[in-house]
């Protein structure tokens, strides 16, 4: 029981961070009809900017406390990731948006692979330790352990949910996302102007991936340029898993995602002795994604994206 509940909470972390890079999967696909490949990659800039922030700051400052730290380089790091992911959007996406569905598609993947060029030039190619900013004594709970660590990221995922949700919901700027995605046309009648809320979406997107990058270098203690990678393909997994195009799908197919990651890397390794776990958990997001395809293509929370007029 003890190490069920310990691979819960792994899968709860994990699936967390997941639902976060997800969720700008999932927005800019629901009002443009984009997968965005490179928003991995932005993920990676934000922890990698998050690392040089910290760096230089226990530099100047040492007497700081590591809490103030880490807000202020996160703060940081969205800032930059939404300054990219608003250029990008801008100057790559933007000129093919009335192009053939596979331009922008190609794009995207050039734009990764420039991305991860980029970073390897400006941070160099060697993984670098992230520092350890936080109480790192385990707390155990029930005779399994979560790190001080590990709760911040729960909760800031759930702050950081509950504000998204809210502003979707409940705000101007949400309504006019909403109009866009239904119709982009009809609702540039209306009075919104469809090119700030998609350059809107693309930068909210880039705050969470950015937050998640910080949580996933604080959580693993390390930062490279090919960081964003695997974890912005199952980000993607989760999406499609939860209902591409919905908000709720993409938290659900998160948390999901990094409970059957969790949950089956560590019957797995049980089960074969040590031999199959840790190093094969890909598996089983890839194997998520082929079942949902067959299935239920559509997702878990799915529901069709209205037709362009």
């Amino acid at each position: 029981m003890e190490v069920l509940l310990q691979q819960i909470i792994n899968g709860l972390v994990l699936g967390s961070m997941y639902a976060l890079v997800a969720l700008g999967y999932t927005m800019v696909y629901g009002i443009i009809g984009l997968i965005n490949f490179a928003h991995g990659e932005v993920l990676m800039v934000g922890a990698m900017t998050s690392w040089s922030i910290i760096t230089m700051m226990k530099e100047a400052s040492p007497n700081l406390p590591g809490w103030m730290i880490l807000l202020l380089a996160t703060l940081i790091a969205c800032v930059v990731a939404a300054t990219l992911n608003y250029v990008i959007e801008k100057a790559a996406y933007r000129p093919l948006r009335n192009s053939p569905k596979l331009a922008p598609l190609i794009t995207a993947m050039g734009m990764s692979l420039l991305l991860q060029t980029l970073a390897r030039i400006v941070w160099t190619p060697n993984p670098k330790p992230f520092p350890s900013l936080l109480p790192s004594d385990p707390i155990e709970f029930a005779g399994a352990v979560i790190t001080v660590t590990q709760i911040l990221i729960l909760a800031v995922t759930a702050i950081s949910l509950a504000v998204l949700m809210y502003t979707v919901n409940h705000t101007r700027l949400g309504r006019a996302m909403r109009a866009t995605a239904e119709n982009p046309r009809v609702a540039g009648l209306m009075g919104v102007r469809p090119d700030t809320v998609i350059s809107a979406t693309f930068i909210i997107g880039a705050i969470l991936a950015a937050i998640a990058g910080v949580m996933w270098a604080a959580n693993y203690g390390t930062v490279q340029y090919t960081m964003g990678f695997m974890p912005g393909l199952k980000a993607f997994v989760a999406a499609v898993f939860g209902g591409i195009g919905n908000l709720g799908g993409a938290v659900v197919g998160g948390l999901l995602l990094g409970l059957i990651e969790s949950i089956g890397a560590g019957y797995l390794g049980d089960l074969t002795g040590g031999i199959l776990g840790s190093h094969y958990t890909d598996i089983f997001a890839f194997v998520v994604l082929i079942l949902v395809l067959t299935l239920r293509p559509s997702g878990l929370l799915g529901e069709r994206v209205a037709d362009r007029a």
